[in-house]
């Protein structure tokens, strides 16, 4: 999987970035699961897994490409004041990803 980001904006209010970025997903089959997307993104960031929110992932069709959009926080306390709790839920570990570890 490759990540490439095609925006990045800061929103000094909210104490966050904005992220829109394309994800090549032609070696895992299918759209990733987002804890996984997560992981990549807040590695690419150099940032903490628990700072970044997978807002939106679309596959286009018929490719194998993806278009997504994040919200990279600066602190945790910001990022629970301000996700709406069903992102914070999409962007949890699922129970079958939590046995595979």
């Amino acid at each position: 999987m490759k990540i490439e980001i095609t925006s990045q904006k800061a929103n000094l209010l909210l104490d966050r970035k904005e992220l829109v970025f394309l994800m090549n997903h032609t070696d895992s089959g299918g759209t990733p699961p987002r804890y996984e997307v997560r992981e990549r993104l807040a590695a690419a960031l150099d940032s903490k897994i628990e700072l970044v929110y997978i807002k939106k992932l679309i596959t286009k069709t018929g490719t194998m490409i993806a278009v997504g959009e994040a919200n990279v926080y600066e602190t945790l306390d910001q990022a629970r004041l301000l996700e709406p709790k069903h992102i914070i839920a999409r962007n949890a570990k699922t129970s079958k990803e939590q046995k595979e570890d």
